[in-house]
Formats: C-alpha cells, structure tokens, sequence
C-alpha cells in the first residue's frame, strides 16, 4: 500500500510541479499568438523529457549517486565543467525568473508592485531552502500547484470550438500574418520550456534524497511517463484558454495577470483566485527545485558534501552556496528587471544547454559499471539519440531565431 501511495503521491507531484513561469507565460504567448498550431511541440518535449528523466532516475536508482556526480567521474574535468557551466548558467537565470514569478503572482493579489515582494520572496525561499525536509517541500508545494488544473475547467467552461482547435493543432497551420521565422522561434521557445536542464539535474538527485533503489525503478518510472504527460496537458490547456479568449482580439500576452485572465473570464472571481494560488505554488515550488538544483550542481561537480537528508551543518558548504544564489537572485530582481523578459531569456537559453545537458546523460545510461543490467536498452537508447539530434539543431538554431526575429517581437 505504500508503493501505491509512493506512485500515487509522485504523480501528482509530477503533475504540479511540471509547470513552472517558463511554461506559464510560453504557452500563454503561444496560445494567444499562434492559436493551437504549435501544439505540437509539447508531446515532443514531454516525450523528450520523460526519455532523460527516467534515465536520470534510473541512474540514481541503481548506483545511489545522482547524474552530475558521475558525469565528472565518467567524462573527465573538463567535459564535466563545460556540462556545469552551461547548465548552470540556465538552471540560476531560471531561478531568477521563478522568483520573480512569485513576486509577480503576490502582485496581483495585492497591487503592491512585484519589486517590494521581491526581499520577502527571497527570505522566505532562502528559509525553505535551509530549513525543509526535501519530501514536503516537493509534495506539498507540487500538489498546490495542482490548482493550475483550473486552466483545464476554465477551457471546458468557455466552450470552445473544439473542432477547430483540434484542426489547429493537428495540421500545425501557421497563421497567415506570421511569419516562418516566428513560428520557429516560439516552437524553439515552447520546446526549451518543456525540457528545461534542471528537471533532470533535480529529478536524478531528488532520487537520491529519497534513497532509491533499483526496487524503486517501476515507481520512478509511473513518476516520470504519467506525471509528465499530465503536466503537459495542463500546458495545452493553457494554450488553449489564451487561443480562445486572446486569439480573436490579436492581444498578445505579457503579464502574468494576463496569463490568468482566461480563468477569470469563464470561472469568475472564484477561479481567478484558485488560479493565483496556482501560480504562487508553482512558481514558488520551482524556485526551490532550482535553487536546490543550483547548489546540487556545484556540490556534485566539485566534490562536497550535499543534499536535506544531511543536517545543514553536515553541509554547510552546499547550504553557503543556496544563501547565496538566493541573494544574488534577490539582487538582480531589486534592479527592477522584468520577470517576463528573465523567463523569455530563460526559455530561448534552455534549448541552447539542452545539448550540454543530455548528451552525458545518455552516455552514463549506457555504462554497465553504473548501471549493470540496468544500462539502456534498444529503445531508450533510439529516442536518447533522435532527441540529440533535434535538441541539437534546437540549440544551434535558438540565438540565430532570437536575433532575426527580436525575441518574436517580428
């Protein structure tokens, strides 16, 4: 009964916790802009996801170390710090982003501008950060960010013509006004959002955290190929509420309010409420998993100690380093940046790390000396290689896209 509860629990964790400011405010852009024609970018990142998440489980399952650990081991220092660099520079821009995503959601609640939210949001990040167990800090804030199924109701309830956003997305018709180097800017976007680097880095950690073993592959898998799949409907749905009600208008979104006011318009006040406490769950559920991810990062390339299943004190040099990104984050916020622009940069610069990031992955899954007769097999090691294929030309073609079409603005 307590493996069931374990699956159960994971996955709707999985499902609270896949979407965070960069799937918010993407899918919200997408949607309002492009209607459902780029639908289809979020089955192929979720797939891609889940493909290297359940390698990143499987690794910490079988040889108890997380992937960054063996990756240093495996490919050398210097591979290993290529890996760490570009990773980490995504994984704390993203933490930025998710911080002021919190702010932004205390906004609207209060009218209280996002920056005065900011020292708080920090405070109290730095404080869960140091002070929560690792288990209830993702239960509980993944299950509060299931309130975001709201999204889900709030498109039912605007009756939308279904039929033709299924036409939409299934035939992936580029609006007659947009041009062929938008589309593929925002798909880039969409696809870097759904595959951001820290998900893995967290995912095979948090393994670890919580002791897995090779007994807990099946629950780790139900985790990662029901969880993830669900988040991604939820992102569809959120598309979907901003084709319905921006679509028709040609208004673009960029705010955060906008991105709940499709939720407002079908459910009232009522769902407006429910969507905002979704959106500070979320948003603030990952801003600790990416500043947890900052400091796993750094502790597992350079050798000391880490994680919450040890005392603050057993890991001080790892807890140093999340007071600390909690403060720069904190400072480059105060400076009156834009959240949204942070994610928008955050999400273009994911697909450029995405390389960086899997390539060492599918190279451990593959190493009987970690993994014995639990290495990859046949299909795993299929999709691990057409997805570098595709993050590939994501990455070589996200910083050309951004230039020609001034971050979508063409």
């Amino acid at each position: 009964m307590k493996r069931y509860l374990a699956v159960f629990l994971g996955i709707l964790t999985a499902i609270g916790g896949f979407v965070d400011i960069g799937d918010l405010v993407t899918n919200a852009q997408v949607g309002a802009r492009f209607g459902m024609s780029l639908a289809w970018v979020v089955p192929v990142g979720v797939l891609g996801i889940c493909v290297f998440a359940e390698m990143a489980g499987r690794v910490a399952a079988v040889s108890h170390r997380p992937v960054f650990d063996l990756v240093r081991e495996r490919l050398g220092p210097r591979v290993g710090f290529l890996n760490l660099a570009g990773s980490l520079a995504v994984t704390f821009l993203t933490f930025v982003a998710e911080i002021g995503g919190v702010a932004l959601a205390l906004q609207l609640v209060t009218s209280v501008h996002h920056v005065a939210w900011v020292p708080c949001v920090a405070l109290l990040v730095g404080l869960v950060l140091w002070r929560a167990k690792f288990s209830a800090m993702e239960n509980i804030l993944g299950l509060l960010g299931l309130a975001l199924v709201v999204f889900g109701i709030a498109l039912w309830q605007l009756g939308p013509d279904w039929s033709g956003l299924a036409r939409e997305a299934f035939t992936a018709a580029k609006p007659a006004g947009e041009q062929w180097t938008t589309y593929a800017y925002f798909a880039v976007a969409l696809f870097g959002a759904a595959m951001t680097p820290y998900e893995v880095f967290f995912f095979s950690s948090g393994g670890v955290e919580e002791r897995w073993t090779a007994k807990d592959i099946g629950v780790m898998r139900a985790n990662v190929l029901i969880g993830f799949p669900l988040g991604g409907m939820l992102s569809l749905a959120i598309a979907g509420c901003a084709a319905v009600v921006f679509g028709p208008l040609g208004i673009s979104v960029e705010t955060l309010g906008q991105v709940g006011l499709p939720v407002a318009v079908a459910l009232g006040k009522v769902g407006l409420a429910v969507v905002v406490v979704g959106f500070v769950a979320a948003t603030f559920g990952a801003a600790c998993e990416t500043g947890l991810s900052v400091g796993y990062a750094l502790a597992q390339y350079f050798g000391f100690q880490w994680g919450k299943y040890v005392r603050a004190r057993e890991a001080a040099a790892f807890h140093v380093v999340l007071v600390a990104a909690v403060l720069l984050a904190a400072g480059i916020l105060m400076t009156a940046v834009d959240p949204i622009l942070v994610t928008e940069f955050s999400v273009v610069f994911s697909a450029v790390a995405l390389p960086l990031t899997y390539f060492p992955i599918l190279v451990v899954a593959n190493d009987p000396q970690y993994l014995g007769r639990h290495v990859n097999g046949h299909v795993a090691n299929v999709l691990g290689v057409g997805y570098l294929v595709l993050v590939g030309v994501a990455s070589l073609a996200a910083i050309p896209l951004m230039i020609v079409t001034r971050m979508g603005q063409a």
